[in-house]
């Protein structure tokens, strides 16, 4: 499968999805409503709604209608995560997806409210889903688990900010990766199979397959963190190893982080084995997250 091709298609979808669902950027408050889309629409990989979107199709063997509304609401949540992740109280970062971050253009206070309003959002349009009832507060109760304080991302979020310098372990490392960002991973994945209907077996092997990417996607960002410069990332560059964050090169090295994110994705594949060739694009997705350059 062409990932590049499946990437842009995705990517196409999830904007036009994002731009119907998001208030037109002259709707007042003007402020806050800029500052979201400014954050949305800087830019990204659209990650998330694509493998929402690819795991609906490993269930039904296309991507069916609606399921795109899904991806936008993660997106949504996804973006809420780093307008908060960038500021001064937290990381404290001036670039993000190559642009300034939004609390360096519209300031702090607009910033927090954007990513609040990005998060209401989210569960507004998630509440709307055109899938079966009990399919959707389903869905609703995964992604908030996710997005929650227990093994979710805000949770993550503070073993992130209080492992900062101190000495990193195995344990301590993989407990930040698997909430702050493979829990946002794992459920677009459990969410797409779920909004398409799937059964408890293709649940599980969603499941299976969301946690071992998600894994890997994070492994392979410190990586990134330490390899590659600014430019190339969209991002600032060394920013974990200035904080002194616990990150899986600080604990295992360059070579054996490689090889760990290699062995997650091969054990994420075999979880897919029961869905056959309809696994082709999660499958293309997940080698796209170890071989990426940013």
């Amino acid at each position: 499968m062409d990932v590049k091709a499946l990437l842009q298609r995705g990517v196409e979808v999830t904007d036009t999805a994002l731009e119907t669902l998001l208030p037109p950027a002259q709707t007042a408050p003007v402020s806050i409503h800029s500052a979201m889309r400014h954050s949305v629409f800087a830019g990204g990989k659209r990650l998330r709604p694509i493998l929402a979107m690819q795991a609906a199709a490993a269930v039904v063997g296309e991507v069916p209608p609606g399921v795109e509304r899904l991806g936008a609401a993660i997106e949504m949540l996804h973006t809420y995560s780093l307008i908060h992740d960038d500021l001064p109280a937290l990381d404290n970062d001036d670039l993000r997806r190559g642009k300034p971050t939004c609390h360096v253009v519209y300031g702090e206070a607009i910033a927090i409210l954007a990513g609040d309003a990005l998060q209401t959002q989210a569960w507004e349009v998630l509440a709307g889903l055109s899938c079966p009832a009990a399919a959707t507060v389903r869905i609703v109760g995964l992604v908030a688990q996710a997005v929650g304080t227990m093994d979710g991302m805000i949770g993550g979020q503070v073993l992130d900010i209080e492992g900062e310098q101190q000495k990193p372990t195995a344990e301590l490392v993989e407990a930040i990766h698997r909430a702050k960002t493979g829990a946002l991973i794992r459920v677009s994945v459990v969410s797409g199979g779920v909004f398409a209907g799937g059964d408890e077996q293709q649940i599980a092997a969603l499941d299976t397959f969301g946690r071992k990417a998600g894994l890997a996607f994070q492994i392979v960002d410190d990586i990134l963190d330490v390899t590659q410069d600014s430019a190339q990332l969209g991002k600032t560059a060394g920013k974990d190893l200035t904080s002194e964050k616990a990150t899986w090169p600080a604990v295992f090295g360059l070579e054996q982080s490689q090889r760990d994110a290699d062995r997650l994705i091969a054990e994420a594949f075999d979880a897919l084995v029961l869905f056959g060739p309809r696994a082709e694009g999660l499958k293309a997705l997940a080698r796209y997250l170890v071989e990426r350059k940013k």
